[in-house]
């Protein structure tokens, strides 16, 4: 059979629970508000360099169909609260001066988050310029929205350090829009660390990295993935088809399963498969690969094509509006003076 070699293969993800295998494994602390699960890992030096990323917080929110308006405000609530932590965490005190940064590209949708959440944003950084009194409830915010490199001509770093050594910030917050490996998290995961951000690292296309370590300030990214590729979708597929059948197997004998269609049984909460054998039985050599050997193995067979495409929901406009708006009200709610 052909051997895959896994070590050429990077996982297309900017998420941190996606890139560590054994993540919980880790000391993650869990919390659910209002049905939304918010896990906290915290990775010291050695751990941080066992998995090759950085030390610090990461942050990760699970929540369902933001378009839905309880939904919506109960996902306010708790991302201005972690932000909230965050900030208090990383001793950013009351009067700390903020750069917010819109990353992306405005012109393609899933790309846009950055730059749509920078304009529901409340700007303060004119008034005391203008020589004005801000109130005591508002920090001193700027925005940016740089633009991508393709369309500049300038790297995204370089326009962010010129602008920090001019309005002079004390700390950065740069939003993005991020890849997963998984279609469960798109448009359903919100990312936030003080670890930085490398732009374009989920689509193997990155820059120069954004972080305190380059910038000198410290440096807050908040990022939501928007895209899959199609070897994701392939593989998830080949692992929900497993689940499918283990539902499926398991009520053959419930009458009031008979009575529900095919096309209409859900089994998103079913979490049991397939066991080795009856993998095989049903994929043949296919179902005696890893989940990882059968990603290799669809990439493999797709990335020679051009047909690895990057693919994001059909609604993606209007969800990426909300998304947006979202990110920018828990800044808003965030960042003021209580």
């Amino acid at each position: 059979m052909h051997e895959i070699d896994l070590s050429k293969y990077k996982i297309r993800t900017d998420l941190i629970v996606e890139h560590i295998k054994d993540y919980k494994n880790y000391k993650v602390k869990e919390e659910i508000v209002d049905n939304i699960k918010i896990e906290t890992l915290v990775l010291n030096e050695e751990e941080a360099s066992s998995i090759d990323k950085k030390e610090g917080i990461y942050k990760t929110i699970y929540f369902e169909d933001v378009t839905d308006e309880e939904n919506y405000h109960n996902l306010l609530k708790v991302t201005s609260e972690e932000l909230k932590k965050l900030f208090k965490d990383l001793d950013l005190h009351t009067k700390s001066s903020c750069l917010i940064v819109g990353l992306g590209n405005r012109k393609a949708t899933p790309d846009a988050l950055g730059p749509l959440t920078i304009d529901d944003l409340k700007i303060t950084r004119q008034i005391t310029e203008l020589g004005l009194h801000l109130d005591n409830k508002y920090r001193i915010i700027s925005a940016l929205v740089p633009g991508v490199m393709g369309t500049t001509g300038i790297e995204t770093k370089d326009i962010i350090e010129g602008v920090i050594n001019k309005v002079k910030p004390d700390f950065l917050i740069v939003i993005d829009a991020l890849a997963a490996s998984s279609v469960e998290r798109i448009n359903k995961t919100i990312q936030i660390t003080n670890t930085g951000i490398n732009p374009g690292s989920g689509l193997l296309n990155n820059r120069f990295e954004i972080s305190k370590e380059t910038l000198n300030i410290p440096v807050i990214a908040i990022g939501i993935p928007t895209v899959v590729d199609a070897t994701t979708i392939v593989s998830n597929t080949i692992n929900y088809l497993y689940r499918h059948f283990s539902f499926e197997k398991e009520n053959i004998e419930n009458s009031k399963m008979k009575l529900v269609p095919p096309s209409n049984r859900d089994y998103k909460n079913h979490n049991k498969t397939l066991n080795n054998t009856e993998k095989k039985q049903i994929m043949g050599l296919l179902g005696s690969l890893t989940d990882d050997e059968i990603k290799a193995l669809i990439r493999e067979v797709l990335t020679p094509l051009g047909y690895n495409l990057l693919v994001t929901p059909k609604e993606i406009d209007f969800v990426i509006a909300k998304l947006s708006k979202l990110l920018a009200q828990s800044l808003n709610k965030s960042l003021e003076l209580n």
